[in-house]
């Protein structure tokens, strides 16, 4: 799969962005087990162009992370322009490595950004959406892709004729949720209407599907069923960002990988946390990291009282300790991903 001149393989993986999941130490996990694109948790628009601190922190890229994508959001086309531009200079405007594409939100179902018209509340609105996107593909020379769904409800799927006219535009990839917004994330995710448009004639730029690929077999089948060029992969990444090489090795071998023991992950949650903690330092860096920590060991036996002082210490060190006591209590064990899994809803 190639996005402009972004060359990502054959069977590419994507990690979703996710806000308060995706942010550097995250993805430099991600990256560790084998994801092939990244992109930043999403940035607002309005933020942005209010030069709000926070929003342009999330700009910062490293090199170990290429390819990597800038997402925003928002819906007042001349913000969206702006915060496009400023992504392209992100280098520039706030350190790191800089972006490699432009990515779209025209997905995220929660009300606070939805219900007020951006991210998949665009999709009540296909003439603004396509009016935006014309508008940042001709404001900047990065590669532009967008991220959406089928449509706002049961009613109103709308994806296939808005891919044609999203392609029409100029973007250089489309990534589909197979859900509407009104769905949120309940249900299944249709990925017919997704194999509908990767099977559309008219399409010729690269369809990422995205939903419910929470193990190896869906994402072989969202492959070789509904063709599409890449898959992204969201929820089901936190707490499992081996989730990758999972998929990677199924792909290749046809065979499962072994489930990786509690040993292989206190190390890998090892790496997390110092990662998180070097790049924002000890207050927040041990903060941000509770929500990983405790989906890292979800299913372990009598783990109530150990996940409890994971998720409220705020000691560096007596994390370091914690994660050194899980080792010695549950090391050896390796619980199975198909019946435990993290990924939530």
């Amino acid at each position: 799969m190639k996005i402009g001149n972004i060359q990502l393989g054959k069977y590419p993986l994507l990690l979703a962005p996710m806000e308060d999941v995706t942010d550097a130490s995250f993805r430099y996990i991600c990256k560790e087990f084998g994801a092939d694109m990244m992109y930043t948790e999403f940035v607002s628009s309005d933020g942005l162009i209010r030069d709000c601190r926070k929003a342009l922190a999330k700009f910062v890229t490293y090199p170990y992370e290429k390819p990597i994508g800038i997402q925003i959001y928002g819906n007042i086309p001349e913000a969206m322009v702006e915060a496009a531009q400023m992504a392209e200079r992100a280098a520039e405007l706030a350190g790191g490595a800089g972006a490699d594409l432009i990515d779209i939100n025209f997905g995220c179902p929660v009300s606070k950004i939805a219900g007020r018209g951006a991210g998949s509340g665009m999709m009540r609105y296909p003439e603004k959406m396509v009016e935006i996107t014309k508008m940042i593909v001709e404001a900047v020379k990065l590669p532009v892709t967008v991220k959406t769904r089928l449509g706002w409800d049961e009613h109103s799927k709308i994806i296939v004729e808005l891919a044609e006219r999203l392609q029409d535009v100029g973007i250089a990839a489309l990534t589909i949720h197979g859900r509407t917004r009104c769905q949120m994330y309940k249900g299944e995710a249709d990925w017919s209407l997704i194999g509908e448009v990767k099977s559309n004639p008219r399409m010729k730029i690269p369809i990422i599907g995205n939903g419910d690929i929470t193990d190896a077999f869906k994402a072989k089948e969202a492959f070789e069923r509904y063709g599409v060029d890449g898959i992204m992969i969201g929820r089901a990444s936190f707490g499992r960002p081996w989730i990758f090489k999972e998929i990677k090795h199924y792909l290749q071998h046809g065979t499962q990988m072994e489930p990786l023991s509690v040993s292989e992950k206190v190390s890998l949650a090892k790496r997390h946390f110092a990662k998180s903690v070097e790049l924002k330092g000890e207050r927040v860096g041990v903060l941000e990291m509770r929500r990983h920590l405790s989906c890292y060991f979800k299913g372990l036996p009598d783990f109530k009282e150990t996940r409890l002082k994971l998720v409220t210490e705020n000691s560096p060190a007596e994390v370091i300790n914690l994660l050194d006591y899980i080792n010695e209590r549950w090391g050896a064990e390796r619980p199975d991903p198909q019946r435990v899994s993290p990924y939530y809803e």
